[in-house]
């Protein structure tokens, strides 16, 4: 099986690039996030590689970083998605998105990406939410757009996990009290209402 390619990035396109891989050209479909990350045709490039086989086929399909290249292995676990779709659910949403969404059960947002209909996105949603570990949960708290990284939810409900609550039990303290948060709240004043509420 290949996990990796390096050499020259010879073609770049969406959705497709071309690695010339000493003389050897071979095709790989990307998703539209690790398009953005390819360097510009012709210089040297590294990419991590699924390698898929069928029956009647087989394909590379090449990530910019283990973390997408993991999401679209989880989505190939769930009966009805294939290589395609787990691609266009890459290109539709950035990986983090994606994670968020789905340990939020968030299937409306799933069911914007081109090719995922409501009951495709209720399977995916059932079939991986539980498929997270406890700190990509916690990392779920982070908001998207927050500059260096405001980590105050997942300090809380690491808090609260060292104050004695089970892992699961902090998550949900924690997702109970998301929507009261203000900027100007300390991870104690965090903790002090998760214990409250």
């Amino acid at each position: 099986m290949i996990t990796f390619l390096e050499g020259k990035l010879d073609t770049k396109q969406l959705g497709r690039i071309v690695m010339n891989v000493s003389g050897v050209g071979y095709e790989v479909l990307i998703p539209l996030s690790s398009y953005d990350g390819l360097p510009l045709e012709g210089e040297s490039c590294r990419i991590l590689i699924h390698h898929h086989i069928t029956d009647a086929d087989q394909k590379l399909f090449g990530f910019c970083n283990e973390d997408e290249r993991e999401m679209f292995l989880k989505l190939l676990t769930i009966s009805g998605v294939g290589p395609k779709l787990a691609i266009a659910a890459l290109s539709g949403l950035p990986v983090r998105e994606l994670k968020n969404a789905l340990i939020n059960g968030d299937t409306k947002r799933i069911s914007t990406i081109s090719g995922i209909g409501k009951k495709t996105a209720e399977r995916i949603v059932m079939e991986l939410r539980d498929k997270f570990d406890h700190s990509e949960q916690l990392d779920a708290f982070a908001p998207i757009e927050a500059a260096g990284g405001d980590n105050r939810m997942r300090d809380a409900a690491l808090a609260l996990t060292a104050l004695g609550q089970k892992p699961d039990d902090a998550t949900k303290m924690i997702q109970g009290i998301a929507k009261k948060m203000t900027p100007d709240m300390t991870v104690e004043d965090l903790i002090r209402m998760a214990l409250t509420k």
